[in-house]
């Protein structure tokens, strides 16, 4: 695995996104990183993330699976014109739409595993498949169409 994740090249100013900005004190500061062809994401839940006692709510769910997709599909933007990912100009993907399906009811308080599929990099859209698991039970899979922000409503 890379030891940078994908949010870590992110230009400051578009570093604020409540799921993967790191510049967001109160935001999740989700990382993500090569696993191979696949991306993977470690993100343990906090007590505040609960639906019911003992089981993490819904919404953390989307947006673990929002923000790692946005995030895997930027890398895999930079992978398919062969650039690094702090060359300019910076690659910046955003929801186009989000499809959840919930399995099984996740756990909370233990570490989840969010993986990554690239499906398709076509122009400025890419589409990532994804999985969340909790101790190796798939609770929840989704997938991301995210398209790229133009270059010109990225604030200098």
């Amino acid at each position: 695995m890379d030891t940078k994740a994908f949010q870590d090249y992110y230009p400051d100013v578009l570093s604020y996104c409540y799921g993967c900005g790191r510049l967001n004190e109160h935001g999740l500061q989700i990382k993500s990183y090569w696993d191979g062809e696949e991306s993977v994401c470690r993100f343990t839940p906090k007590p505040h993330h609960i639906a019911v006692p003992g089981y993490v709510y819904g919404g953390l769910i989307a947006s673990l699976i929002d923000c790692h997709g946005t995030g895997t599909a930027a890398a895999a933007a930079y992978r398919a014109e062969s650039r690094e990912m702090d060359s300019e100009p910076p690659l910046r993907f955003l929801t186009a739409s989000l499809k959840v399906e919930y399995l099984k009811p996740t756990p909370l308080g233990v570490p989840l595993e969010v993986r990554g599929k690239v499906k398709e990099v076509k122009g400025r859209k890419v589409v990532v498949e994804i999985t969340v698991s909790a101790k190796g039970v798939q609770c929840a899979r989704g997938e991301i169409v995210a398209v790229q922000v133009p270059e010109n409503l990225i604030p200098k």
